[in-house]
């Protein structure tokens, strides 16, 4: 089977989080910059214009989130991914793992809610939280921003800001950010905050979360599953890879 993916013009890694974490606790070892972007279809239909961008960098590993690239994969080669890797499971599960300290900088989402975020995440045993930053004050200045993340020295950067702001800050930046592991993380701060419940446990190993997540907001989201669903699956059908 193919280590990677070709889906749309993004090239995903067809692996495991077990081989996942080994390959960021390996990079981070050698401090080599890693960025992590989770696609799923939103991500698909609205990065599209960074596909060449992201191709572009050595730094920038793609995972697959959800069902609907699932069952890409299995159009496009008759085999699925091995793992569902959703960016807002595997982060807290690489986080609570780790076996050596590591300095954390989150960046993204409403200030009480990252705030919030921050202290959930400093219960972990490994996790030292160096600064927080919302996704508003955020533009402010953000040469100041800059170097604040520097100045904190984080080893991790969350950036919780949406698809696709998050992923261009981040391409944008990614030369002034010397930070080893960096995550584009969507909705985590809103879910580990508690400020926005997740599916049912059920749900979730049934893939279904995103049928919960537009019961709770559909007038927000039922144009992403049903226009954006049907545009991701036509972009990776009959678009020229």
């Amino acid at each position: 089977m193919a280590t990677r993916l070709n889906l749309a013009g993004f090239i995903v890694r067809r692996t495991t989080a077990r081989a996942v974490i080994r390959f960021l606790n390996l990079r981070w070892e050698k401090r080599k910059r890693t960025i992590v972007f989770f696609a799923n279809a939103n991500f698909v239909t609205r990065c599209s214009h960074l596909r060449q961008a992201i191709a572009e960098s050595d730094d920038v590993m793609v995972l697959n989130d959800g069902i609907a690239l699932d069952l890409a994969a299995i159009l496009r080669s008759g085999t699925r991914f091995p793992e569902n890797l959703v960016g807002t499971d595997f982060t807290p599960v690489f986080l609570s793992g780790l076996d050596r300290g590591a300095r954390v900088f989150l960046l993204g989402g409403q200030p009480h809610v990252v705030e919030a975020a921050a202290e959930k995440f400093s219960r972990m045993p490994k996790v030292d939280i160096v600064g927080s930053v919302d996704g508003y004050s955020m533009w402010n200045d953000e040469a100041a921003l800059i170097r604040q993340i520097e100045g904190a020295r984080p080893d991790v950067l969350l950036i919780a800001l949406g698809n696709p702001l998050q992923e261009q800050w981040i391409l944008d930046n990614q030369d002034s950010l010397p930070v080893p592991l960096i995550f584009a993380v969507g909705a985590l701060f809103d879910f580990v905050s508690g400020f926005t419940p997740r599916a049912p446990r059920l749900m979730r190993k049934l893939r279904l979360e995103w049928a919960y997540r537009l019961m709770r907001e559909p007038r927000r989201l039922v144009g992403r599953y049903t226009v954006g669903t049907a545009r991701f699956f036509g972009m990776v059908l009959f678009e020229k890879t």
